[in-house]
């Protein structure tokens, strides 16, 4: 089951879709087998600082031996991200955006 959480955008490497102060809704992923789709924004564990949790655009997936990765960027194309850390695994994804919204909408 989905649970819901909000977070709230620090930093420009989703501009100009996401900007610093953005309020989103987040939809959290379960256990459950789900769709990812190319193109769509993801809550994701940077996969060099424990603890953080980023945005990103999921580009690509592939599967390589029965396993699943996931290549995520940054809108913005001076972003950290699969281009500097290469796959990410699907425990690395915490959950899909669903909305946007600005604080006092």
């Amino acid at each position: 089951m989905f649970g819901l959480t909000t977070v709230v955008v620090a930093g420009n490497s989703m501009a100009p879709a996401y900007n610093q102060g953005d309020y989103l809704l987040v939809a959290k992923l379960s256990g459950r087998e789900h769709k990812f789709t190319v193109g769509k924004v993801y809550l994701v564990a940077d996969p060099i600082r424990p603890g953080v949790k980023l945005l990103k655009r999921l580009i690509k997936s592939e599967i390589n031996q029965g396993v699943t990765k996931f290549w995520f960027e940054g809108d913005n194309p001076a972003s950290t991200d699969s281009r500097s850390w290469g796959w990410l695994d699907l425990q690395q994804i915490l959950g899909k955006v669903i909305l946007r919204y600005k604080k006092g909408d």
